[in-house]
C-alpha cells in the first residue's frame, strides 16, 4: 500500500557543514550498524521510505505498486525538496529521520559519499549504463549511487530563420554577417548567435573542447588543474573573439546575460543561442520555431564538450534496510520504468542506455535526441567537494579575459592561482 505524506525540511547548509566537520570517515552509518558496502546482506524484506521532490512524486508512486508485490515490502513515498534532504541527511541520518532512498545532482554524490553520509552501492550489470554513467556515480573507484537521469547544454535555433542547424562554428561565424542580426543598441556588433560564456558552467564546454579540463585522472587530481593549459588558453582567446569582436557589450554582464540571450532569441535577433533543456518550454511558449540540435563542431575540429549533468538515486548509509533500498534502485531504474518517467511524466533523458537507445532510435522528440547527442560529447562533472572551489575561481575568468582586463593567460593563471590556494587552505 502506497503511503504518501508532505514532510517540511528544515534542513540547510549550515547543518550539512557542521556535520560534515567532524573529521569522520565512517560509511556505516550510526554507531553499531553493519556497513553498506553494496553486497546485500541480508533478505529484501520490510519497509522503506523513498523521499522525492514534488516533480517525482506521482511516478514514484505509479510505479512502487509493482515493487511491492515483488517483493513483499512496503514503500512509503514523501514529497521533500531534493536539496533540503541532501543537506539534513548528516543529522536526519542518525537520528534515523532521513529517508532509505533519495536523489542527488551528481555533483553532490562523491563528497556526501566520501563524507560517509552514503552507502557504497553495486551497479546492475546488465547495460544500462555506459562509462559517462558509471562515473557521474563514481568516487576513489567506489560507486555511492545510480544513475538515473541525465542532461546536457545543447544548440537552440528558430527555423524561420534557419533551415537546418549549423554544423560547425565556422559557420555561426559567417552568420554574424549577416546584416538582419546587426544589434541596434551597439555598431558592428551581431546577435546572431549567443552563448553565456560570461558563466563558468557555460563556457566549460568550449574550454573543454579545446583540451581544457579541471581536475586531472578521472576529475579526482586536485594537484592537476587544467583550465590554464595552452588549450585551455586557446579556448579562451576564441571566446575573446566573440566577445571583443562581434558581441554587444551586455553579453559580458554575468547577471544579465542569460536574460539578455534569452530576450533576443524569442524576438528573432539571434537565430541560434546555446541553452540547457530547461530552456526550450519558454522558447516554445513565446512563440519561437524551435530547432534543437548538438552543439556545432569548434574550430579546431573538435566536439563542444559541457558538463554532463543529471541526478542519481543513493541510499543513506544510515538506513536500516539497504537491501530493500538498494532493490528499489534497480527496479526504478530499470527500461520499463524509465520509459514511463520520459513517455508519461517529466519527458527527462533516462540514464538507462536501454531507454535512451529507444528514444534516439524513434527519432520523434528532437530535444531527446540533441541531449543524448551532446551527452556523448559531454564530460562528468568533478563530484568531488573540490569543485566548490573551481566555481569561485573561475568566476571572473572569462569576463577578465572578454573585458580587456587580463590577457587570456593571465586572466586563466590568476583563476587557477585562487582555485589551488582555496583548495590547500580548505582541504
Amino acid at each position: 500500500m502506497i503511503k504518501f505524506y508532505k514532510l517540511a525540511m528544515a534542513g540547510s547548509a549550515a547543518l550539512l557543514l557542521a556535520a560534515c566537520g567532524n573529521g569522520s570517515d565512517n560509511s556505516s552509518g550510526s554507531e553499531g550498524e553493519t556497513e553498506n558496502d553494496g553486497a546485500a546482506t541480508g533478505e529484501i524484506g520490510g519497509s522503506i521510505e523513498v523521499g522525492v521532490g514534488e516533480d517525482y512524486v506521482e511516478f514514484v508512486e505509479a510505479i512502487v505498486p509493482a515493487f511491492e508485490e515483488e517483493y513483499d515490502v512496503d514503500v512509503t513515498v514523501s514529497e521533500r525538496d531534493m536539496f533540503d534532504t541532501l543537506e539534513a541527511v548528516p543529522l536526519d541520518g542518525p537520528a534515523g529521520l532521513s529517508p532509505d532512498v533519495l536523489l542527488s545532482p551528481y555533483d553532490r554524490i562523491g563528497g556526501m559519499g566520501q563524507q560517509g553520509h552514503l552507502s557504497e552501492m553495486t551497479l546492475v550489470d546488465d547495460g544500462r549504463y555506459d562509462e559517462t554513467d558509471k562515473q557521474q556515480v563514481t568516487v576513489d573507484d567506489t560507486v555511492y549511487g545510480t544513475p538515473f537521469v541525465i542532461e546536457s547544454l545543447v544548440l537552440f535555433y528558430n527555423k524561420d530563420l534557419m533551415d537546418t542547424p549549423p554544423e560547425t562554428f565556422d559557420e555561426l561565424e559567417a552568420l554574424t554577417e549577416d546584416e538582419q542580426y546587426a544589434f541596434s543598441g551597439q555598431a558592428d556588433t551581431s546577435t546572431a548567435f549567443l552563448a553565456n560564456w560570461v558563466d563558468f558552467y557555460n563556457s566549460y564546454g568550449l574550454i573543454s573542447g579545446f583540451g581544457g579540463y579541471v581536475f586531472g585522472e578521472d576529475g579526482e587530481d586536485t594537484s592537476d588543474i587544467g583550465l590554464n593549459s595552452p588549450e585551455a588558453i586557446e579556448g579562451i582567446e576564441y571566446a575573446q573573439k566573440w566577445f571583443n569582436d562581434v558581441w554587444p557589450e551586455g553579453m559580458l554582464d554575468v547577471t544579465s546575460a542569460g536574460d539578455f540571450i534569452d530576450d533576443q532569441f524569442i524576438q528573432g535577433n539571434a537565430a541560434a543561442v546555446i541553452n540547457g533543456p530547461w530552456g526550450a518550454a519558454n522558447y516554445r511558449d513565446s512563440g519561437v520555431n524551435l530547432g534543437v540540435a548538438a552543439i556545432p563542431t569548434l574550430p579546431n575540429g573538435n566536439e563542444y564538450a559541457p558538463f554532463a549533468g543529471g541526478k542519481g538515486w543513493v541510499v543513506p548509509s544510515y538506513t536500516e534496510n539497504y537491501e530493500t533500498a538498494a532493490a528499489f534502485v534497480d527496479f526504478v531504474t530499470n527500461e520499463e520504468n524509465m520509459m514511463m518517467l520520459y513517455e508519461d511524466y517529466t519527458n527527462e533523458i533516462p540514464a538507462n542506455q536501454n531507454a535512451r537507445n529507444a528514444i534516439n532510435e524513434a527519432g520523434e522528440d528532437e530535444l531527446a535526441v540533441a541531449v543524448i547527442e551532446q551527452y556523448n560529447n559531454a564530460v562528468p562533472m568533478p563530484n568531488i567537494p573540490e569543485m566548490a572551489e573551481v566555481w569561485t575561481g573561475a568566476e571572473s575568468m572569462m569576463f577578465d579575459a572578454g573585458s580587456g582586463n587580463k590577457k587570456a593567460e593571465e586572466a586563466a593563471n590568476d583563476s587557477v592561482q585562487i582555485i589551488k590556494e582555496n583548495i590547500e587552505q580548505k582541504y
